[in-house]
């Protein structure tokens, strides 16, 4: 089987030769890495997955030392984190919530990643458009944190104009990416902590989920397929994204969520990628710990399909190279 072959079995529930998976780092792993392992242990990863992510060709200018702005007039400080980095500005409140200017969705600057890479060989990768901080992690960056968690209880009509601007923007980049031969999209937004959602249940149906299932019914409409990528513990939520329409989550952090419950509660219904503990174990297991603990995700979860494999996250900094040399040992050795 190809590795897109693969993708697409275990999206159906179907057994494939291997289980699919796919690594990424951060800045700071992938040098610790590259140093320990060489650059030709890179390139031979065998990723199944091309991710691409759809902004403008200039999506970002630096502004300041360590100062990057994007597309959307975000300030990002990454003086210490060099892969997000941390916003210090407020582009949008009640007062300029209608009349701020949103990037144009139909620049098309903004899909050449996703053309090169259906040219560089569709067949052998399973390629997925991305919309990062795609719905409350946009509104949050653009408007701050406090003031929008605030808002929903104390002015939820500047939340929900908010969000239907930025839903109407996703709507059309949706429409655009989907004119091409993608087999996916992928939406970014974290709504999750270690302890549960951010904004709670109910305000999370009222704000987010009616948008959320415009979004991955857009999607579907177009017969591709929808994946999330929301960190912390939203199980709760798990059954109104089925019904909304998703097919696969991540990234299935097994320190809020136990992955072989959640493959016997949700496993016919929803795809799991992730999985591998980036909080415990890459950083402070063991060799033998890490082989484990992989090989036991690939034959409990990834039984009868429903699993790509893949750290919970980009890989850490503190990650122990010899620790991502052994799961990527189990990966490419099935």
């Amino acid at each position: 089987m190809t590795n897109r072959e693969r993708v697409l079995a275990t999206l159906k529930h179907q057994q494939p030769d291997r289980v699919p998976y796919h690594i990424e780092f951060t800045q700071k792993a992938l040098v610790r890495f590259q140093t320990y392992a060489g650059a030709d242990r890179l390139a031979s990863m065998g990723n199944c997955l091309t991710r691409c992510v759809i902004p403008p060709a200039s999506a970002w200018r630096e502004t300041a030392p360590d100062i990057w702005e994007d597309q959307f007039g975000v300030q990002w400080n990454r003086s210490v984190d060099k892969d997000i980095g941390v916003v210090c500005n407020t582009c949008v409140m009640p007062d300029n919530v209608r009349t701020y200017r949103m990037p144009d969705p139909d620049d098309p600057s903004r899909y050449q990643t996703l053309r090169d890479s259906l040219a560089a060989g569709k067949g052998e990768r399973f390629v997925v458009g991305c919309i990062g901080f795609s719905l409350f992690e946009r509104a949050w960056t653009l408007a701050g944190m406090e003031n929008v968690l605030m808002a929903m209880v104390a002015d939820p009509d500047f939340i929900h104009t908010l969000l239907d601007r930025i839903l109407a923007y996703n709507l059309r980049v949706i429409e655009n990416a989907c004119r091409l031969d993608i087999d996916a999209m992928e939406f970014g937004d974290d709504w999750g902590q270690q302890t549960g959602l951010i904004m709670g249940p109910e305000l999370w149906r009222q704000f987010v989920y009616p948008r959320v299932r415009q979004m991955y019914q857009a999607v579907k409409a177009r017969n591709k397929f929808v994946f999330i990528h929301s960190c912390g513990k939203v199980q709760e939520i798990f059954p109104d994204l089925i019904e909304a329409g998703l097919d696969v989550f991540n990234p299935f952090q097994p320190e809020v969520m136990d992955p072989v419950t959640m493959k016997k509660q949700f496993g016919r219904r929803l795809v799991f990628f992730g999985g591998i503990s980036t909080q415990r174990l890459l950083p402070f297991g063991t060799v033998a710990q890490v082989k484990k603990e992989v090989r036991e995700l690939l034959k409990v979860v990834g039984e009868q399909g429903g699993y790509i494999a893949a750290p919970a996250h980009a890989i850490p900094g503190d990650a122990k190279p010899e620790n991502i040399a052994a799961m990527l040992d189990v990966l490419q050795n099935q």
